[in-house]
């Protein structure tokens, strides 16, 4: 493994390195000395109002409908040409279709496109699906510096 150090990414690294959206991993909060259930999942961004869109399926026997009301932590990564990014971003999800029609929330939710990924056993148009916004507590973002050589 090479050696490399790292930088905080500024608002402006931060914000391109999102772009409109990507994949990356959502854990949910749980009691003390509970591994926290992690998913991949596809996620949009919206830097006009700051904030990730996610698409959960969220099937009735699945353990996600009663995680989502929880606190989360999001990951998303990258390799770029100047060496690998990230960005993590506490908070709790907001279920947009609970949000006013004149909302930022839906009005953020307008203007992303979540990328669709088929990580299912059955066909998308059988599964449930639910739309949350997640407008972070905490955001930051790390990208590689090179060690000399």
């Amino acid at each position: 493994m090479r050696d490399s150090r790292w930088h905080q990414l500024s608002g402006s690294e931060l914000e391109a390195f999102l772009g409109q959206g990507g994949t990356g991993v959502i854990s949910f909060a749980t009691d003390t000395g509970t591994a926290p259930p992690s998913i991949p999942v596809s996620y949009g961004y919206s830097p006009d109002v700051e904030a990730f869109y996610f698409r959960l399926s969220l099937p009735p026997e699945s353990r996600k409908t009663e995680l989502v009301d929880r606190p989360v932590s999001f990951v998303t990564y990258g390799e770029t040409d100047d060496g690998w990014k990230s960005a993590v971003a506490t908070g709790r999800l907001e279920a947009v279709e609970e949000a006013s029609y004149d909302s930022p929330t839906v009005q953020g939710m307008w203007g992303i496109e979540i990328p669709e990924v088929d990580v299912f056993e059955q066909p998308r148009e059988e599964l449930t699906f639910r739309d949350f916004q997640l407008a972070p507590e905490t955001l930051s973002g790390r990208t590689e510096v090179p060690s000399e050589p």
